[in-house]
C-alpha cells in the first residue's frame, strides 16, 4: 500500500530544520561538560560543518579529564562592580574554531553559522573577523553574552537565539555552566 502524501503536511521552517543539523553535528563532540555543534550556510547550501573537541591524535576530555582554566572578570551584578570567577576548558577547540579552520574563507564572506550555544568571547571575536553576515544560536552563554552581543552589533553581525526550538530529542545532553 503506498504512503499517501499530504500537501498540507507541516515542515520544519529552515531555522529548525539547521539548528537540528547543528545539534545532530554536536553529538559528535566528546566534551563531558557541553557539546556544541556548527554550521556554515550560503543561503541554503550547506558548506562545513564541525563540533567541539581536542586537536585531531590527542586525547579529548573523556578520554584525559578536562583541563580546566580558571578566570576571574570584573563585571556589573545589580549596578555593582563585582568580580566573577569563570572556567573553561582549554583542551578543548570550539566548535566555531573548528568551523573556520576547517571550511574555505572564500566560501564565508556574506553566509550564515547556526551554532547550538552562543558564542563565547574568542570564539565571537573570531566570526566577527571571518565574513559572517549572520549567527544563530540556541542556548545562551551568559558568561560572555553581553559583551558578544554589543560585539555583534558593532559589527553590524545579524546575532539571534532561537527561543522557543526544541533540539532532537537524539541529541539532548546536560550542560555544566
Amino acid at each position: 500500500m503506498a504512503t499517501e502524501f499530504s500537501q498540507e503536511a507541516e515542515r520544519k521552517d529552515w531555522d529548525t530544520y539547521f539548528m537540528d543539523i547543528a545539534y545532530m553535528v554536536s553529538t559528535r563532540s566528546r566534551c563531558p561538560r557541553r557539546h556544541v555543534g556548527a554550521l556554515l550556510m550560503q543561503g541554503k547550501k550547506l558548506l562545513g560543518t564541525a563540533y567541539n573537541g581536542a586537536p585531531m591524535g590527542v586525547q579529548d576530555c573523556s578520554e584525559a579529564g578536562c583541563m580546566i582554566a580558571e578566570e576571574w572578570e570584573a563585571k556589573l551584578i545589580d549596578g555593582k562592580e563585582q568580580i566573577v570567577k569563570k572556567q573553561r576548558c582549554i583542551r578543548t577547540i570550539h566548535a566555531e574554531q573548528n568551523l573556520l579552520l576547517f571550511t574555505d574563507p572564500v566560501n564565508r564572506d556574506g553566509s550564515t553559522v547556526y551554532v547550538t550555544d552562543q558564542p563565547c568571547w574568542t570564539c565571537a571575536n573570531m566570526l566577527a573577523n571571518s565574513g559572517v553576515k549572520e549567527i544563530v544560536f540556541h542556548r545562551a552563554y551568559p558568561k560572555d553574552g553581553d559583551k558578544v552581543t554589543l560585539l555583534m552589533k558593532q559589527k553590524g553581525i545579524v546575532f539571534r537565539g532561537l527561543k522557543d526550538y526544541e533540539p532532537p530529542a537524539q541529541a539532548k545532553m546536560n550542560v555544566v555552566s
